[in-house]
């Protein structure tokens, strides 16, 4: 299956659009796989129990073969696990501009009146991006888990203060994903 950035002839700016929804859509992935479907009714007791996050996202890939390099961000709210959940991505007058939801047994996208589904998340983010994300380790990341993932290093050193950072090395295109969230 083409990536979606590969299937929709769109001027930049509407290509810029897509790489932003790509990259925000990673974010939403990490934080559900760490969470459940509902919001809590109390504070969570410890960071492994947390299953919403709000804040911002950027990401920024690299130049590569003909691409100049891309940067997006977009603020996000989170709620949900790997299994059930739902990631909003909003622009910065708080508008929504994309929608993920997922379950056990599907995961859609809906973004300007227009709905992408597929059988996983993890299908459906590859399908967005081009490239495979790691989702699992996302979610361990949130929670203050050094998890690897094959050719990305997260950073958590600044986690208990809402921020993380998660570098790809290989495959090319190099990429840095950073996320601030109330902690």
């Amino acid at each position: 299956m083409r990536p979606l950035f590969h299937a929709v002839p769109a001027s930049p700016s509407v290509h810029l659009f897509v790489q932003w929804l790509a990259i925000a859509l990673f974010l939403v992935l990490s934080t559900l796989l760490t969470g459940c479907a509902s919001p809590p009714t109390t504070a969570p007791k410890t960071r492994a129990e947390q299953t919403s996050w709000s804040g911002r996202l950027a990401l920024q890939v690299e130049e590569q073969a003909g691409q100049a390099s891309q940067s997006f961000t977009a603020a996000f709210e989170l709620q949900g696990n790997a299994t059930q959940g739902e990631l909003t991505l909003l622009n910065p007058l708080g508008n929504v501009l994309a929608r993920i939801d997922w379950t056990p047994q599907y995961a859609r996208l809906q973004s300007g009146g227009t709905t992408q589904e597929s059988v996983s998340l993890d299908v459906l983010l590859e399908q967005i991006t081009g490239t495979p994300l790691p989702v699992l380790a996302l979610f361990d990341w949130l929670r203050g888990v050094q998890t690897t993932a094959s050719g990305w290093q997260a950073h958590l050193g600044d986690i208990d203060r809402g921020r993380l950072e998660a570098k790809r090395y290989t495959p090319t295109p190099r990429a840095i994903l950073r996320v601030t969230f109330e902690p």
